[in-house]
């Protein structure tokens, strides 16, 4: 029943990216890592198989995600263009450093990601604005981080674009469309750096690229796409308040109980 926990991860991820607009990093490298573990894949892999298999999948959902947010005239191109170079450069960059990291502090780091992230959730939290854009070369240096962290996490890197857009005065609703297309740079980039780092990796379970588990990759990706816009529409009739509350507790649990397996 592998193929079974597959197409519900993807289900989950999908409603929550719809619901909550999160990354679908945070739902699901933790429970991959669970699956995966369940089925006797090698302990010391599991991890930086569940970061690279998530960040495949968020190649084909910000492609998406991006052509929603463009139909709206929510994107603005110019900042997505200027910030692209440095997040491809980051995101590419941590994906090599994250193949030589063991899996314990790996999972820590992962797990104080998802924790602040369902705080967020939890509290609504929303950033304040106070200054400009800066020039060629803080964007740049600005895009490389957002990158390098989103690749280490396997995170589309709107819980960081978002806040720093609306930090230098971008309005909301730009900066929301704008980080879900350069989540697609992060993905490509990223994806690339967990392919090459694990291609001479041994032991790595059949059929896999580099660190891309392409069974997991394919069942997640069908049901993600299809379930996105139930959770859309979902968002528009619910308590949005009590789900927040609900999806940030069960983050907790899911992060604290890979965490446990991991270690």
């Amino acid at each position: 029943m592998e193929w079974a926990a597959y197409l519900g991860i993807g289900a989950l991820v999908g409603f929550a990216a719809g619901l909550l607009g999160i990354g679908g990093g945070v739902v699901m490298v933790p429970l991959l890592v669970l699956v995966f573990r369940a089925h006797g894949m090698p302990p010391e892999h599991v991890l930086h198989l569940a970061l690279g298999t998530a960040l495949a999948a968020m190649m084909f959902t910000s492609i998406s995600s991006m052509r929603a947010h463009h139909a709206h005239g929510g994107v603005d191109w110019n900042i997505a263009r200027a910030m692209a170079p440095g997040m491809l450069f980051g995101s590419f960059a941590a994906a090599i450093v994250a193949g030589v990291i063991p899996t314990r502090p790996l999972a820590v780091l992962f797990t104080a990601f998802v924790f602040y992230a369902a705080t967020s959730i939890l509290l609504d939290l929303k950033p304040s604005t106070t200054r400009e854009l800066p020039g060629s070369a803080g964007i740049f240096g600005a895009g490389a981080i957002i990158g390098a962290v989103s690749s280490l996490l396997a995170a589309g890197g709107a819980f960081m674009t978002i806040p720093f857009l609306a930090w230098c005065g971008v309005s909301l609703r730009r900066a929301i469309g704008t980080a879900a297309a350069n989540g697609l740079p992060i993905a490509i980039a990223g994806t690339a750096g967990y392919l090459i780092q694990g291609w001479r990796v041994p032991n790595l379970p059949t059929p896999s690229l580099g660190y891309v588990y392409l069974p997991a990759l394919a069942f997640v990706v069908a049901t993600s796409i299809l379930a996105a816009p139930v959770g859309a529409r979902v968002a528009h009739r619910l308590p949005i308040k009590q789900l927040r509350r609900l999806f940030a507790l069960l983050l907790y649990v899911f992060a604290a109980r890979m965490l446990a397996g991991v270690w």
